[in-house]
């Protein structure tokens, strides 16, 4: 069984920073590529910034300059730094992470449990 663990979430001004972590537990044979996603009432889960195993990484227009995603594999954690918070950013993050539990059973996605991020002032 696997878990992800997100943590970090909370009520931040604009301009603000908030750092979100995630940590996958339980029986893990490998992790491959991480990232967060983002969800607004109403509106579809979209990606904000996701990183490969090999340090690779990508994010979204409206979020680059500002997050910066990275991974320390030791400890199967994925964060978010979040930096110059705006409203826009307001939202229920998703750490979610492609893993594979055992030599012969695929890699599966993994979805956690989601952690409110509120940028108001």
């Amino acid at each position: 069984q696997v878990q992800l663990v997100e943590s970090g979430g909370g009520l931040v001004q604009p301009g603000g920073s908030l750092r979100l972590s995630c940590a996958a537990s339980g029986s893990i044979f490998r992790i491959y590529d991480m990232g967060w996603y983002r969800q607004v009432p109403g509106k579809q889960r979209e990606l904000v910034a996701a990183i490969t195993d090999g340090g690779s990484t990508n994010y979204a227009d409206s979020v680059k300059g500002r997050f910066t995603i990275s991974r320390e594999n030791a400890k199967n954690t994925v964060y978010l730094q979040m930096n110059n918070l705006k409203p826009e950013d307001t939202a229920v993050y998703y750490c979610h992470a492609n893993i594979r539990q055992a030599a012969l059973i695929p890699a599966m996605p993994y979805w956690g449990q989601g952690t409110q991020v509120t940028v108001s002032s």
